[in-house]
């Protein structure tokens, strides 16, 4: 009877296996030689720990000096205590080493194209060529497996709430839902075309109206879109749907789910979530995912501005489209007036035409303590009156916005996060909370209407109040923000077909557009739909944060770049001229123009 071929993991070899033999299997992590000694570091995913081999064993010792940086080897050796003076103190096995007996060569390697030890000195189009690589690197092995353990607790707390785990199609149907579709050419119906879906929320409806009234699925999405750094063409979502709960009742039992996760793997009790209007959000913060590790606020001061001389701040005031807030920085007077040029030009990213300020050196000199270019155009007493809503001390940097109200929301919103981040004012921690109570529709750019979130999200009001004042709607939408990024979007679906008709109606859709993009869903509502509610996480974005990632590239195996390639498999790639022609496809030509040395 053969041997297992490894009895235990490398980075789990501690003080009670001392004097047991053990086989461990693994990659070299380094080789050391000191004095007619060799000592291996032998790595596998749970960690590290040194082997010894002494001349005692020559064959196996001639092995191990062979050996280099990342062959994989199979050791048999004793667990022996290390002496005082040799314990690592910053190594979980760093307090025993491996005595080895023996030594079998699994596979030899090539030199490593990037030391994994040294990988930030390294381009991310390289370790993504040698991906296979760059995940041998322990922080990547422990995101990946912080991932499993997240999953695995996820799957565990709704399985114990009754949900039930069904898998919805890959291959559906083009759906409008904001981005563009990945299409599949069907081979059997020419020129035909399936979808890859950007997610299932259809087809959990559907299942709602089935009578599986609790649905899960660790679902992977597909959307072609221009990327960002939390953005990827294929994608992970924990999908969930509930028949027969309210908004309220579907946003505690996913915040359970979160509140349980971070208990279970993190060990922190982020207790109960705060609720904030959708409108309190973008007044206070200027954005709909506020980051309540920062204390600071936007405040309005359109009143005082309304009746100024200086027009940049009076137009805007005056104007119930527009506004002018006050972003106060507490000891931002230290800022260079290159700093503030550098945040100027970072708040033109968002629309804003420029970035005005007063510094408050010395507020008990009235507004000759103050320092700023904008002063000479408004009264002292509607200065003074700002200082005192603001609060203002000395030292204080106050920042302003006079826009339109989504450019002052964008540019000061963005602008609060990067100077707390550039003055190290974010707090430690979590901050959780709940986005309520979403206007219905946003603006398109035809000058009609389009659904802030989906046409099949339900209002908080009658089908005759939203017909007759549709802008001043509010959904029945909730959105978790953790952080500030939004981990988590949902909302009470359309049940009711009159309903669902008046909101077709007012985004422009006609029974014609109706029926050909949601037939199935609009049949299945006239038979028999419940009152149903879901919402979706994005898995790759809760545990970027839960491992303090910087991009959800750090928690995905094998992603895809910036402009959606994936550089080690060469994808997306040509195909042949048979698989075209099966496909009933032809490639367009594109004729490149002739270069001239």
């Amino acid at each position: 009877m053969e041997t297992a071929m490894r009895t235990h993991y490398c980075g789990l070899i501690d003080d009670d296996l001392i004097d047991q033999t053990v086989t461990l299997c693994g990659w070299v992590d380094r080789r050391r030689d000191h004095g007619g000694v060799i000592f291996l570091d032998m790595r596998d995913r749970e960690g590290v720990v040194q082997v010894v081999f002494d001349p005692d064993t020559q064959e196996h010792f001639k092995r191990a000096d062979s050996v280099r940086s990342e062959y994989v080897l199979r050791i048999t050796g004793r667990v022996r205590a290390r002496s005082a003076e040799t314990v690592n103190a910053g190594m979980a096995s760093g307090r025993i080493e491996v005595l080895g007996k023996t030594l079998e060569v699994l596979n030899a390697a090539q030199t490593p194209p990037f030391p994994l030890d040294e990988h930030h000195s390294v381009g991310e189009d390289v370790r993504l060529r040698y991906r296979y690589m760059d995940l041998r690197r322990p922080e990547m092995q422990q995101n990946l497996i912080a991932r499993a353990r997240i999953t695995s607790s996820i799957r565990r707390y709704l399985d114990e709430q009754g949900f039930l785990d069904i898998e919805t199609p890959i291959l559906t149907r083009a759906t409008p839902e904001g981005a563009r579709d990945y299409l599949v050419p069907s081979r059997t119906q020419p020129g035909a075309f399936f979808a890859l879906p950007q997610s299932p929320q259809l087809f959990k409806q559907l299942l709602m109206v089935s009578g599986f009234d609790r649905y899960y699925q660790i679902a992977r999405c597909f959307r072609d879109e221009d990327l960002r750094a939390d953005r990827q063409p294929e994608f992970t979502q924990i999908d969930i749907e509930t028949a027969f709960l309210n908004a309220e009742e579907v946003m505690s039992i996913t915040e359970g789910l979160v509140r349980n996760l971070f208990r279970e793997q993190l060990d922190v009790d982020l207790g109960e979530f705060p609720h904030m209007t959708w409108a309190d959000a973008m007044e206070r913060f200027g954005s709909d995912k506020p980051d309540l590790r920062v204390s600071w606020e936007l405040i309005s001061i359109d009143d005082l501005m309304a009746g100024v001389d200086f027009k940049v701040f009076s137009g805007p005031a005056s104007d119930p489209a527009s506004r002018v807030a006050a972003l106060k920085v507490p000891g931002g007077a230290s800022l260079s007036r290159k700093e503030i040029d550098d945040y100027t030009d970072y708040v033109g990213i968002y629309g804003a035409r420029g970035l005005a300020w007063i510094k408050v050196n010395d507020r008990s000199a009235g507004i000759e303590g103050l320092q700023s270019p904008i002063l000479k155009f408004m009264p002292d007493e509607t200065v003074l009156a700002m200082l005192d809503r603001l609060d203002a001390a000395d030292g204080d940097i106050l920042f302003f916005g006079a826009d339109k109200r989504s450019v002052v929301n964008e540019s000061l919103g963005a602008l609060r996060l990067k100077v707390a981040a550039d003055l190290n004012q974010i707090a430690d921690g979590w901050a959780p909370l709940w986005i309520v109570d979403f206007p219905m529709f946003e603006g398109d750019e035809r000058g009609g209407m389009a659904a802030l979130h989906h046409p099949f999200t339900a209002p908080a009001c009658s089908v005759e109040a939203l017909r007759a004042e549709p802008e001043a709607a509010l959904s029945q939408a909730y959105d978790m923000v953790l952080n500030g990024s939004e981990v988590g979007g949902g909302s009470v679906r359309i049940h009711d077909q009159a309903m669902q008709q008046a909101v077709f109606d007012l985004l422009g859709i006609d029974e014609a557009e109706a029926e050909s993009k949601f037939g199935f869903l609009l049949s299945a509502l006239r038979h028999g739909a419940p009152p149903h509610a879901g919402l979706a996480f994005g898995l790759d974005r809760l545990v970027m944060l839960m491992v303090g990632g910087q991009s959800i590239r750090e928690v995905i195996a094998f992603p895809k770049t910036q402009s959606a390639q994936c550089v080690m498999t060469e994808a997306p790639g040509t195909v042949s001229d048979q698989q075209m022609r099966e496909l009933s496809l032809r490639p367009r030509r594109t004729d490149t123009p002739a270069t001239s040395d």
